[in-house]
């Protein structure tokens, strides 16, 4: 008799052809009849108790037999459930099984398919953690702008959402969804004082957030790194990395953390820098891409800047994979210039900034793009690990009456995030060279056009690259369109280019601060406040140095090719 999970596999069902096949292995297994031997992409079953051979059909196996090719297309196609064992081909006397774990070769052909498992067993979740005033400002101003793009209501209901409770669509790297059908951001918003987070607690999105997510303590920095770091912070940042690794287990594979914080004040810095450091020890091989800003050349704060921002440096520098610098005055000039405000106002900074990180995540958050990862932005930018600060521009920044009258057309967005005057940070990346770029493309946007803007922008002398780094340049493209606030200052546009660019001349932002530093730091003025809270003065020092290294990375980063062209040969 022959046995029942050998019988022609296109008269049963996937399911069925499973059930039967755990039967009878079973109970092979407990006869101890069988061998195996691995073929291909499956498991091959001989069998040794006379049983079988033949096509179930009285053919010779071909017609009848489901092949390799034809189960991975209607695995893509949706009408396989991939995680069941199942009887996929049969000759003769034996059977070849795709087993669990043999999967992955198929996990491969789905992603690059754009094709998410079912099970969420490729979701690449992230975690955002917004630390201080400018941290959760911009934070704010970010969640804002995602629920506009995915149809998010403020309180987490998504109408549009055809799969409630599953967590099976892009967007749930940044959002987990409960099985009510809310969804949830990935997020903890943490502060010392509670007068910002109270604002989040009381305005527009606060059936968004978990209250768990927002964390307050009761007194703040005062503008003191020492106070984050090792006073006032420290009592904090347990209860932090407890929702953290409440976010974490919640994640099917979480990929990294994206950390929003100011380096001027207290709290980001010190609490920022503290945080960062216990995500090293707790999540040592995920990716940390740092939103930092820096302090404005002529427009400051607080009398203490320099000495935070140095002493949160030296930490960005260790535990940071990637940080992209943002200063007020570079966005505050783009506004003033751009948008033909002429008094900006954080809420009009912190959107345009929420467009630059929108951008760069836009291909996590949707499907069909080219990057997918947040290691990617890391592997092509990052070319030594100390060099990893870059700078950051957008286009077209552009207000809705003056959209009507411009084509913004590829070449033009392309060559405008070029221009030294859209840069988010206040340096001339003319002064410098470039060792990597990445070109965020969203809308209406197709290779041939970007293949021809970067060809062009690549015969351009203002824009030079580093002689040992001569392709210089990855591109993405998603088809989703920039989205912008209803009656915000930005233009709805069909299209946009965000571009991360390393460059060399991000150094003059490092020599700007540590100038300032050295002109306090020579006095020890205000050190003793620092001290007073468990600070060593010494701590001062190595940060000091640590910069001074990085300033000198650059500037020899910046001439290598120069000095080996004029090496000899024979000393090479």
């Amino acid at each position: 008799m022959r046995s029942r999970a050998f019988r022609d596999p296109e008269r049963m069902s996937c399911e069925r052809r499973a059930v039967i096949w755990q039967r009878e292995r079973s109970r092979r297994q407990r006869e101890t009849r069988y061998q195996d031997a691995h073929v291909d992409f499956g498991i091959e079953v001989r069998r040794d108790d006379g049983v079988g051979g033949g096509n179930p059909s009285g053919g010779d196996g071909g017609a009848a037999s489901t092949t390799n090719a034809g189960l991975r297309e209607a695995i893509l196609r949706g009408e396989m459930a991939r995680p069941l064992p199942l009887l996929i081909h049969r000759r003769d006397d034996v059977g070849i099984f795709l087993l669990p774990r043999l999967t992955y070769h198929f996990d491969s052909d789905l992603r690059s398919r754009g094709v998410e498992s079912r099970d969420g067993g490729s979701m690449r979740e992230i975690i955002s953690i917004h630390i201080g005033q400018a941290g959760i400002q911009v934070g704010n101003a970010c969640w804002e702008l995602y629920c506009l793009e995915h149809g998010i209501q403020p309180d987490g209901i998504m109408p549009s959402d055809s799969s409630v409770g599953m967590a099976c669509d892009a967007f749930n790297t940044f959002f987990s969804e409960t099985g009510a059908g809310k969804h949830v951001p990935r997020a903890i918003f943490v502060d010392l004082e509670p007068t910002v987070i109270d604002e989040v607690r009381t305005g527009t999105y606060r059936q968004l957030f978990h209250p768990e997510q927002l964390i307050s303590g009761k007194e703040d920095a005062a503008n003191n790194f020492a106070r984050g770091h090792y006073t006032v912070g420290k009592e904090i940042v347990d209860l932090c990395l407890d929702r953290v690794r409440k976010l974490a287990d919640n994640c099917t594979g979480l990929q990294g953390f994206l950390v929003f914080n100011a380096v001027g004040g207290g709290t980001g810095s010190g609490l920022g820098s503290l945080l960062l450091e216990r995500l090293s020890v707790d999540y040592g091989k995920k990716s940390k891409l740092g939103f930092t800003i820096y302090p404005s050349p002529q427009v400051s704060t607080a009398v203490v800047e320099p000495y935070n921002s140095v002493l949160s440096t030296h930490s960005l520098l260790e535990h940071t994979d990637v940080a992209v610098l943002l200063d007020n005055e570079a966005i505050y000039d783009i506004c003033r210039r751009s948008l033909d405000i002429e008094r900006p106002t954080y809420t009009n900074l912190n959107r345009l900034i929420s467009q630059v990180i929108s951008s760069l995540t836009t291909s996590l958050r949707f499907d069909g793009a080219i990057n997918v990862d947040i290691t990617e932005f890391q592997t092509n930018l990052v070319p030594y690990p100390r060099i990893h600060f870059m700078l950051s521009s957008y286009a077209p920044v552009i207000s809705a009456e003056k959209a009507y009258h411009e084509q913004l057309s590829v070449p033009e967005i392309t060559n405008a995030v070029f221009e030294p005057s859209s840069m988010m940070a206040k340096c001339d990346p003319r002064h410098g060279k470039y060792m990597a770029c990445c070109l965020m493309y969203r809308g209406d946007v197709v290779p041939k056009d970007v293949n021809a803007a970067v060809a062009t922008i690549k015969t351009k002398r203002t824009v030079q690259f580093v002689d040992w780094c001569p392709t210089g340049f990855k591109c993405g493209i998603n088809y989703q369109p920039p989205t912008v606030v209803p009656g915000g200052d930005l233009a709805k546009v069909q299209r946009a280019v965000c571009m991360i660019s390393n460059n060399t001349a991000v150094a003059e932002v490092f020599s700007r601060i540590d100038h300032k530093f050295d002109l306090m730091y020579a006095k020890r003025a205000f050190v003793h406040w620092y001290v007073g809270e468990g600070m060593e003065e010494g701590e001062f020092s190595e940060a000091r140095e640590d910069l001074a290294a990085l300033e000198k990375d650059y500037e020899e980063v910046g001439a290598e090719g120069a000095d080996e062209d004029g090496e000899d040969p024979e000393d090479y």
